[in-house]
């Protein structure tokens, strides 16, 4: 067995038992946090702004979309994994070392939480860094590991709340909807831009040929995403004036500029395609006047429909399958030619070739004609 599919088979071990062993404790957590009809009221609540934030990354994650097993594995971590190892380090740091609550607050739950939930973009470095093809990968995965992370700790939140065991009142409907609003309404982009620093890091780091880049990056991004932490988290500290600050001053811009960049980050990968495929084309890996048909997204969907109106469901998988295996060609020929080669770039080219030279023959764009069998 290569080692590629050894370190993918050591990644999938490792995720998968630690969401086995993270999920026990934390569902015990929320069986515990209240009566059935408050916490399925609470989990309803929590999952509202789930889906809308998980479509803004899958949007950003057109030009190579990730294997859902893995961006499910990223919100499994986040909800399970990151969230159990973040309460019981909290845990365990305050009965030995006594932290207060605004301690514990501002900057405990800050470096453990953000520990927590960049260790799976470590472990996707280390073991799947072929997954990995910038900031915009980055970027997508840190930000599933923050709605699972959200979507749990929204619940927590949402159950206590409405339960009144917050220490803020005595519960219900109006704490409740108060909690909702602040957390799943407002802020629901808070846990997943917070981990995006580091998510820009790991992608920083893949991209680059300097081994200090490699190794600073990524902890910089770590460093990033636990100070934006603390200084949301402080910002509750001193009141509704100090958060609204903060929201205002700090995290809006944050979010607004982490959002340009994935969108700069996208742009920047139509173009890097193309040029690394026109370099392919000239080797005669794939053919140049299918370029424009795999790197411009409108083409693309135009290139599907048109498999489909002449050929069929069978047609528009083979159009999808030619521009996904054109689409990671063009990823690994431009990794090659920025000097950052994978390890097994060698067989990884030679299938991604084979598969388009198997499909293309079955397969016309617009204007040509489907081949018939």
């Amino acid at each position: 067995m290569s080692a590629g599919r050894l370190s993918s088979r050591a990644f999938t071990v490792t995720v998968t038992v630690a969401v086995v062993l993270g999920a026990l404790p934390i569902l015990l957590i929320i069986a515990l946090s209240g009566a059935p009809g408050s916490l399925v009221l609470a989990t309803a609540l929590a999952a509202l702004p789930v889906g809308p934030v998980v479509a803004c990354y899958l949007w950003l994650d057109r030009y190579e979309p990730e294997p859902r097993g893995l961006l499910a594995a990223a919100l499994l971590w986040g909800g399970f994994v990151a969230t159990a190892a973040a309460l019981l380090i909290q845990g365990v740091g305050g009965m030995v070392l006594r932290f207060t609550d605004d301690q514990s607050l501002a900057i405990v739950a800050p470096i453990t939480e953000e520990a927590s939930k960049g260790l799976f973009l470590v472990l996707l470095l280390w073991w799947r860094r072929a997954e990995l093809d910038g900031v915009l990968d980055g970027i997508v995965y840190a930000g599933m590991v923050g709605v699972g992370f959200a979507f749990v700790e929204n619940i927590l939140y949402l159950a206590a709340a409405y339960n009144g065991t917050d220490g803020t009142g005595p519960g219900g409907t109006d704490a409740l909807t108060a909690t909702f609003v602040m957390r799943c309404l407002f802020s629901p982009f808070a846990h997943p831009l917070f981990t995006a620093f580091t998510g820009v890091g790991v992608g920083l780091a893949v991209g680059s040929r300097s081994p200090l880049v490699r190794a600073v990056a990524p902890l910089g991004g770590y460093l990033l995403a636990v100070l934006a932490h603390g200084l949301w988290n402080g910002s509750t500290i001193f009141g509704t004036g100090g958060f609204v600050a903060v929201y205002l001053v700090l995290m809006a811009p944050a979010l607004v500029g982490m959002a340009a960049l994935g969108l700069w980050a996208r742009r920047s990968e139509r173009r890097m395609l193309a040029a690394a495929l026109q370099d392919a084309a000239a080797r005669g890996l794939i053919p140049a006047t299918d370029i424009g048909w795999v790197v411009d997204l409108r083409a693309r969907r135009l290139a599907r429909r048109h498999a489909r109106l002449a050929g069929g469901p069978a047609a528009e998988r083979a159009m999808r399958n030619y521009q996904q295996a054109a689409i990671e060609l063009g990823f690994l020929h431009h990794r090659y030619l920025r000097g950052t080669p994978p390890p097994d770039f060698a067989r990884r080219g030679q299938e991604y070739v084979a598969r388009i030279g198997v499909v293309r023959p079955s397969i016309a764009f617009p204007g040509q004609v489907v081949p018939t069998r």
